[in-house]
């Protein structure tokens, strides 16, 4: 059985699986030694050192595991050789010997914590799931950008504090100083299903139309044509996002939030359901969701919004629920059809994170003379 590029057997697999974990396992030991400074005061309070220590004694043990599978089934040892010396490295730097300890807060942290958990949590999901039900089949794990999409997905999660406190300031200095407290002391009573529904509805309205300001603006669309760029939709896709748009679209979300003070564990619900929500859209999969899928967005109808048909442009701008789209009209999802292909083929970007950020800045991507002349049906 052939899917993406590998066959079931031949051992690239498991080899690849453990390199992977064998990376994680190394890095997470740097949190383990430096936690002030590499892990979020915020992410900390999820979980607890001890239960910490246990995932990544168990992630050395699946990458010894996979590399021995992959040594055992493949011609090629180099696979499982590498998984096995990052692992052999990992533990005589204390991988089975670290525990947690109490951290004092600094000025500044990087998010390796929530970027190695993240990236673990999401890759165990949605790996096996494209897989096993790819819409693509012909689509390779490996496309030929997609160290671009993973250099996206560790800088946006590394940098978790700078971009957790730029997307609050807008809504701090412009409502910061009418008093809410009786307004969040109200919404903090409802029932928690309604809190967390009326959470996302309102932060779904706010962000639908920072998004649709972003398609309709010549000059901003230069950066949110940067996360529409990518012609191999998978769930690392949904990552490629310039930091502007970013910036603007994370801040329409905060104001809601801000301003309603939703409780804790609804703020935290909506942040966990976002960061798994915004994988599956861009996902490689043809999950058949049912009546499902006219209630809140799914792989389909989102992969229609990445449309490279020109017939379909400025279609399904909602992040969570397709009734917004319809309330303004910019709905499309045509029964179980897909669209053909994704991307921008009508723009000209750089390849590598770093031209992808700086070029928006300097050059229209649609210009093909070079003469600024910004135009877009998206």
């Amino acid at each position: 059985m052939e899917q993406q590029g590998f066959k079931f057997g031949e051992g690239r697999i498991s080899g690849y699986i453990s390199i992977f974990l064998a990376l994680l396992s190394f890095l997470a030991i740097f949190c383990f030694q430096f936690p002030e400074w590499l892990t979020s005061p915020e992410f900390r309070n999820v979980y607890t050192g001890k239960s910490m220590a246990i995932l990544l004694t168990a992630t050395i043990i699946a990458s010894f595991f996979f590399a021995l599978l992959s040594f055992m089934l493949s011609k090629r040892k180099h696979w499982a050789l590498i998984g096995l010396l990052i692992c052999t490295v990992t533990i005589v730097m204390g991988g089975f010997s670290v525990h947690g300890r109490v951290v004092d807060k600094t000025a500044w942290h990087l998010g390796l914590d929530w970027m190695l958990l993240d990236l673990l949590l999401m890759a165990v999901i949605f790996v096996p799931i494209e897989m096993v039900l790819p819409k693509n089949k012909n689509q390779t794990k490996f496309h030929e950008e997609w160290r671009t999409d993973l250099v996206y997905f560790v800088v946006s999660h590394l940098f978790i504090q700078f971009f957790g406190v730029i997307t609050q300031q807008p809504a701090k200095l412009f409502f910061g100083w009418i008093g809410l407290e009786g307004l969040h002391q109200w919404v903090q009573k409802l029932p928690f299903v309604i809190e967390l529904l009326f959470a996302f509805f309102i932060t779904d309205l706010f962000q639908y139309w920072a998004h649709r300001f972003f398609h309709s603006h010549p000059y901003l669309w230069r950066f949110h044509s940067v996360h529409h760029s990518t012609i191999n939709m998978d769930w690392l896709a949904g990552s490629r996002t310039h930091f502007v748009d970013i910036f603007v679209t994370r801040s329409m979300a905060f104001i809601p939030l801000y301003v309603f003070g939703f409780s804790e564990i609804t703020f935290n619900t909506y942040i966990i359901f976002m960061a798994i929500h915004a994988v599956l859209i861009h996902a490689n999969t043809r999950i058949n969701f049912g009546f499902l899928k006219y209630i809140i967005a799914t792989p389909q109808y989102h992969h229609w919004h990445h449309c490279e048909d020109p017939k379909y442009y400025g279609k399904n701008f909602a992040t969570i629920f397709p009734i917004i789209d319809k309330i303004f009209g910019t709905y499309y999802l045509p029964g179980k059809e897909w669209p053909a292909g994704t991307g921008l083929h009508e723009a000209h970007y750089p390849k590598g994170y770093l031209k992808q950020m700086i070029y928006p800045f300097t050059k229209s991507p649609f210009d093909k003379n070079l003469n600024m002349d910004e135009t877009t049906k998206r």
